[in-house]
């Protein structure tokens, strides 16, 4: 969080009952404690929200999710989506306040990549309310000010501390998913649509680049002792490189280009795990012998992430990737026109 004297205010205020408009990891939500009865009626009554509508919580880890929801037959289902933008409903354990699970005792849980929200989660202990900063009915916000704009001088009164982060990026509220039952399903979709346990339903070239930034901030931890290979496969047009584009946009590279004719480009990056970011197209490679003086195998070393694409025609350079890299298999594919299934799988040594 960086200001340890907000955060010290934050903790004083939910403390106390209050009620705090605060940034996340897609809109500005409504954040009080999710344990206090008193603070989630003071929230239900700032959003006009009916009464019997669940509302989802923050929390700052697994073991916090399995305090507060059945997570024995998901649990891997739940750390390929978790962290990320998803809201997943599972069974309650009840340790939350009554009013944000639903009639069928199930509750909504989040666990955001987010420095602020899981620095306040885990200073303050216990979980924290997840909904978006807007009266019901009306759209999500992206700058605290125009939610408080809406509200009504009697409500503003019910708003303890604001956190300004400014302009937020315009990503869509969290996809909800419902564990609950024998299969996954689709309650509400966000920029990220997951159709299974590895795969993601894309729509549009917008929704492969989201995809893509969010699995690169998935997998960055992992470059902090080896590099990281992304293997992305899939037919001609099918959005290879648009991905690669979209996890390039992750570390603010907006230039990534298709290298068809060069091999691949190298992008430098200012993050603190990954100094170096590869983008290579193996396309026009016709035999195994090419790869000797392309210099490839230079970039297998920490700090680094690959994207690769037709990484099919590796040959031998594969051997060297699986002996020195964590690596990657992204599988995209056309579902009709308009649609790719794209599955992403981490190969273990």
């Amino acid at each position: 969080m960086g200001d340890n004297d907000e955060l010290q205010r934050c903790i004083n205020v939910l403390r106390h009952g209050g009620l705090i408009v605060a940034p996340s990891d897609t809109v500005y939500g409504l954040v009080c404690d999710a344990t206090n009865e008193e603070a989630v009626k003071k929230l239900i009554a700032v959003k006009n929200r009916p009464w019997g509508k669940p509302i989802s919580v923050f929390t700052d880890g697994f073991e916090m999710i399995e305090s507060l929801v059945e997570t024995t037959s998901h649990e891997a289902t739940l750390r390929t989506l978790l962290p990320g933008p998803f809201t997943v409903i599972l069974s309650s354990k009840n340790k939350v306040c009554h009013l944000l699970e639903s009639e069928r005792n199930t509750l909504g849980i989040r666990l955001p990549i987010h420095a602020w929200i899981q620095d306040l989660v885990r200073a303050y202990g216990k979980p924290l309310t997840a909904t978006s900063a807007n009266i019901s009915g009306k759209a999500p916000h992206y700058e605290a000010q125009g939610f408080m704009d809406e509200l009504s001088r009697e409500k503003k009164k019910l708003i303890d501390l604001v956190i300004d982060f400014g302009k937020l990026p315009r990503n869509k509220p969290s996809t909800i998913v419902d564990l609950s039952g024998e299969t996954l399903k689709l309650i509400r979709q966000g920029d990220i649509i997951p159709s299974t346990k590895h795969s993601y339903t894309s729509t549009s070239a917008l929704e492969t680049k989201k995809l893509g930034s969010y699995i690169a901030e998935k997998f960055v931890q992992s470059c902090s002792d080896k590099p990281t290979v992304f293997i992305i496969e899939g037919e001609m047009g099918a959005g290879k490189t648009v991905f690669a584009q979209g996890m390039g946009s992750y570390f603010g590279i907006d230039s990534v280009i298709s290298p068809t004719y060069v091999i691949y480009y190298e992008y430098k990056t200012h993050h603190d795990l990954v100094h170096t970011f590869l983008h290579a197209d193996l396309y026009n490679i016709e035999n195994s012998d090419e790869f000797s003086h392309l210099g490839l195998e230079g970039y297998l070393k920490k700090g680094t992430i690959i994207c690769m694409e037709w990484g099919n025609k590796a040959g031998p350079l594969f051997d060297a990737i699986k002996k020195t890299a964590h690596v990657v298999t992204v599988e995209i594919a056309y579902k009709t026109e308009t649609s790719r299934s794209i599955t992403i799988k981490e190969i273990k040594e």
